[in-house]
């Protein structure tokens, strides 16, 4: 009789400081940016906007690292144990 396994865990953790990483995402949306003015130190809107949002996303991953690194990556240790995993890969 095959034994349930509980529910895994990716690993992967969410918080409401990862919205941030959304705010670097919006330089591709071009049409929002795409004119000549106004100019910065002769540049056109177009490249100076893009330049502006390095360092915004470098600021943007790097406080959401901070803020999140010590956060558990997993509720619990995982339960699977080294049967269940064969029989796994038995039934494929």
């Amino acid at each position: 009789m095959p034994r349930k396994s509980p529910a895994r865990n990716t690993g992967l953790r969410w918080s409401n400081w990862n919205l941030l990483l959304l705010l670097p995402l919006l330089m591709l949306i071009t049409p929002w940016f795409n004119s000549d003015e106004p100019r910065v130190l002769g540049l056109p809107f177009f490249y100076w906007y893009q330049f502006a949002f390095v360092p915004l996303g470098v600021l943007c991953v790097g406080l959401v690292y901070v803020k999140t690194k010590d956060a558990p990556a997993t509720t619990g240790p995982d339960r699977l144990d080294v049967d269940a995993l064969d029989e796994r890969e038995a039934d494929r």
